[in-house]
């Protein structure tokens, strides 16, 4: 038997996502939270990360390619909550050509980190740098 990991690409996530997005008899409010649940969750498992545990600080290492400094937005939620998010572009298609292959990901991207309570989140560090965001906690 083949056993498999259900990804966030696969054709049940996809039609679930076009069922709440369609859905046009139900009320919107009732159905944003849905909505926004799917899409945090598809931005979540696109945007994998290391996390090491030092004596008194934790890094948080993501790699961001292709992405400038001013495009990830870092803030702390709820007091210990870090969110670090930001969407990737694709290329606007120049006249004459196109795509014959698009691999590469594109969309929003997102991660949480619960941190632990004696976190000092005013004192929380950042540099991106050839790709790679390091926050440092």
């Amino acid at each position: 038997m083949d056993f498999r990991i259900m990804g966030m690409d696969s054709p049940l996530f996809s039609t679930l996502q076009h069922m709440m997005d369609t859905s046009e008899d139900t009320d919107k409010s009732y159905n944003a939270p849905k909505r926004t649940y799917v899409r945090d969750a598809k931005a979540m498992a696109a945007t994998p990360a290391d996390v090491k545990e030092y004596p008194n600080s934790y890094l948080f290492i993501i790699d961001m390619p292709g992405l400038k400094s001013r495009d990830i937005k870092m803030q702390v939620e709820d007091d210990n909550v870090l969110t670090i998010s930001g969407e990737r572009k694709r290329d606007e298609e120049k006249e004459g050509a196109k795509y014959v292959r698009m691999e590469r990901r594109v969309g929003k991207f997102m991660r949480k980190f619960v941190l632990p309570e004696n976190a000092n989140t005013d004192s929380i560090s950042a540099v991106c740098q050839d790709g790679v965001l390091t926050v440092t906690v």
